[in-house]
């Protein structure tokens, strides 16, 4: 009963729809209504700038720290219990993410969520994987191809670098890899076109929608 109220618990953290309720309290705007129509970070680097979709991706990141961090609340007999629980409870926040009650369960594809669970369970290796984010972003000034190559880097790094033993997390660390293309089909079309949008990370970019945060 205590893991199951404690899911419930991360779910509904993930939940809280950081991109909608920025893009309405701050912009007067319905973020799901522009772009790509996602309630998350990418859409929001896209729509609203840089400084909403960095503050949006950092508060989604949190979700997936705090969501992780429920495992604590309860007491565990072995390390690989408290990984299981913490890779449930994560999971918990993404799908909460993707499918938010607070906004009508339209949400985000959960990625900096995501990026905010590994970073509670294996900090190293989140930090790695932000690592290959920022320096693709910075390069290409696409969100959606650093989020894609920062998902496949997760896997490559937890399975040659790290070499992690648990069998159940590089299981896990292979899903996020596919789920991640698998949710960015339509961003991969678009790159390969030449039609994906790219964010300006050093202009100045006045919104038409209303002040920046």
């Amino acid at each position: 009963m205590t893991e199951l109220l404690l899911i419930i618990c991360a779910y509904l953290i993930g939940s809280f729809a950081t991109a909608v309720w920025v893009s309405k309290g701050v912009f007067g705007i319905d973020i799901r209504e522009h772009g790509s129509g996602n309630a998350g970070a990418t859409n929001t680097f896209r729509v609203l700038g840089p400084k909403a979709g960095t503050f949006v991706m950092l508060v989604d990141m949190l979700k997936g720290v705090l969501a992780v961090r429920l495992s604590y609340l309860m007491p565990h007999d072995s390390t690989e219990q408290l990984i299981n629980l913490q890779v449930g409870l994560g999971l918990a926040a993404v799908v909460g993410h993707i499918f938010p009650i607070w906004a009508g369960f339209r949400g985000g594809k959960g990625i900096a969520t995501l990026f905010g669970m590994v970073l509670a369970i294996q900090p190293l290796v989140a930090l790695y994987c932000v690592g290959v984010f920022l320096m693709i972003l910075f390069l290409t000034r696409y969100v959606s191809l650093s989020s894609i190559l920062a998902s496949i880097a997760f896997p490559v790094l937890i399975l040659f670098v790290f070499r992690e033993e648990e069998t159940y997390y590089r299981i896990f660390a292979i899903a996020v890899a596919v789920m991640v293309v698998l949710t960015h089909q339509k961003n991969i079309v678009r790159l390969l076109s030449g039609n994906e949008s790219k964010v300006p990370l050093f202009k100045n970019r006045k919104n038409r929608h209303g002040s920046h945060l």
